[in-house]
């Protein structure tokens, strides 16, 4: 009997969104002075399909492990990703930041480059995705961390055919808040269990975690941008 943890569901779900909307995003930019996207897309689905296969295979030797080795392990890896996903998160404000004041357009690729940019990229974002989705089924959670992956990566598809012209919209800035959030949030939740402790209210406590996490990391991005942000100019 397949059961479905919700909040794993939900993780799996945002983290696919997030990782190959940026797939997604970056195919249609390689192919901006070309007549399709056939090149870049077929690139993308090779790489992300490569990551897949090898995951699968790692996936299974994987649960085999004793689960509370691996409540400790998913924390672990879950923490040290939201971090790696906290930098992407500030340069994906820097990026609004800089197109806010012109971006640079792209330059004409060959269909081999279109090819080889979207194959490393599906390789690339896929891995993170999957570091997160394996840390789910480690935890045991592997079910719902397959049908959140599939239903983020359907809905994606769907988007990519119906609104392709206004793709880059979907991925936003505060979407890379909440999948930061959520990571950390089961990192410090699965760590907690791993160390015996025993959560008020079980799994409901994820919710004042996921409220912090968010307050956390929107407050962190503020400070390193303000931080980052060059002085006002003299007048003269």
């Amino acid at each position: 009997m397949w059961t479905v943890y919700v909040p794993a569901l939900i993780v799996a779900f945002l983290i696919t969104v997030l990782e190959m909307t940026e797939v997604v995003a970056l195919v249609f930019a390689l192919a901006a002075d070309h007549s399709t996207v056939r090149h870049g897309a077929l690139g993308a689905v090779g790489g992300t399909a490569v990551v897949a296969a090898v995951a699968l295979g790692f996936g299974t030797v994987l649960i085999l492990l004793p689960k509370s080795y691996l409540l400790w392990g998913s924390a672990v890896v879950l923490a040290a990703f939201g971090v790696f996903l906290f930098r992407s998160t500030l340069k994906t404000y820097r990026r609004r930041k800089a197109a806010a004041s012109g971006a640079p357009a792209p330059s004409p690729s060959r269909s081999a480059a279109q090819f080889a940019g979207g194959f490393s990229v599906g390789a690339v974002e896929s891995t993170e995705a999957a570091v997160v989705l394996l840390a789910l089924a480690a935890a045991g959670y592997g079910f719902s961390a397959i049908l959140g992956a599939v239903l983020g990566g359907a809905l994606l598809v769907g988007a990519a055919f119906l609104v392709h012209d206004r793709i880059r919209r979907i991925k936003v800035p505060w979407l890379k808040v909440g999948g930061t959030s959520l990571v950390f949030t089961f990192a410090v939740f699965w760590g907690g269990e791993a160390a015996g402790i025993q959560w008020p209210g079980g799994d409901l406590f994820l919710l004042p975690l996921v409220v912090l996490a968010v307050l956390i990391v929107r407050g962190g991005v503020g400070l390193v941008m303000r931080a980052s942000a060059p002085p006002p100019s003299a007048p003269a």
